[in-house]
């Protein structure tokens, strides 16, 4: 059954806005709970947090049977990369400070212009190589490689931003055909199994030979969190459940290249909790790296706008001689 597809842009900025906003929330909790808890139990209890509210969702508007799309390779696809890129991004952030990992993160467009050529048949303007390459050099800016200070955690976020945008690229035309709570609903799905698995995996033996915050993160055992931290845990999965949505319909309601600079809106966030948090904030070279891959983003965006504008543009036929 076709999903109704309309693009209405005031409606996808709030949904991408207010994704945001709890996508970044939730990744405050997860990387406050870091250091006693592993990645695998933060991702179940997301799960779990997040699987009623979807599974009620999915039976309010259409019932189980939605499920069992016939694009459900695609479905599973897409949430197995998305699944991927975001236990990267808190793999990263549990090593690093939010708003550096948010801003390589901000290399999301650059990996949508590139990979625009072979997944979707577009040709890649030369506008966009540019921008590529002001973006990375922004994020070599940032992580500076080799400089003594290199922190391995960025290429995780590197890896997140890169997943993210393979994802969000399937989620616009899929959205057409697939509700997104089905989309939602076998995301989390697949992240339950993922985490079940590292669970078997990490509590199988003695895993704890590993000094660097990530792969402490990844592979500590199993801690019984208390009460509070529990419900924290949860909300952070309702809070995940809102987002996904919301992501799903951003993107749904406007294209791609209008919705992804109101992404840029995480790095607010970003700093915000950390100041109030974690105490972080971020260096010199973070700020310049960040304004270069901000700044290569935008124009790169406001330059396609600018070129779709033009092509659709009716031509207007020359008058005849004497008229």
């Amino acid at each position: 059954m076709r999903v109704p597809h309309s693009d209405n842009r005031l409606l996808a900025i709030a949904c991408i806005l207010s994704a945001i906003g709890l996508a970044t929330t939730q990744d405050a909790v997860v990387k406050a709970m870091s250091g006693d808890y592993s990645a695998y139990e933060a991702v179940l209890f997301r799960c779990a947090g997040a699987f009623p509210l979807l599974a009620f969702w999915l039976w309010r508007t259409g019932g189980f049977r939605q499920i069992a799309t016939p694009l459900i390779g695609r479905v599973l696809a897409r949430g197995a990369i998305l699944g991927s890129a975001y236990f990267a991004f808190v793999l990263a952030i549990a090593a690093m400070p939010i708003a550096n990992a948010v801003a390589i993160y901000f290399t999301m467009p650059f990996f949508v212009a590139g990979l625009a050529g072979s997944m979707l048949g577009e040709r890649v303007r030369v506008h966009r190589w540019l921008a590529i390459i002001a973006g990375f050099a922004g994020v070599l800016i940032m992580v500076r490689p080799g400089a003594g200070v290199f922190e391995p955690a960025a290429l995780l976020s590197l890896y997140s931003a890169f997943g993210y945008a393979v994802g969000q690229m399937m989620s616009r035309p899929l959205s057409r055909e697939v509700s997104p709570i089905v989309m939602a609903f076998w995301q989390t799905i697949l992240m339950a199994v993922a985490g079940l698995a590292m669970a078997a995996v990490f509590n199988s033996g003695d895993f704890t030979g590993f000094s660097h915050k990530s792969l402490v993160f990844l592979t500590r055992p199993w801690v019984t969190p208390p009460l509070i931290d529990a419900a924290v845990f949860l909300a952070t999965g309702i809070l995940a459940a809102f987002a996904m949505l919301l992501f799903i319909n951003a993107y749904k309601f406007a294209e791609s290249n209008f919705v992804a600079p109101f992404e840029y809106s995480s790095m607010i966030w970003a700093i915000l909790y950390g100041l109030l948090f974690f105490n972080d904030f971020p260096d010199g070279y973070t700020w310049a790296g960040a304004a270069v891959v901000v700044v290569a983003g935008l124009l790169m965006l406001w330059r396609d706008r600018h070129l779709d504008r033009s092509l659709s543009q009716p031509e207007v036929a020359p008058k005849p001689a004497g008229e």
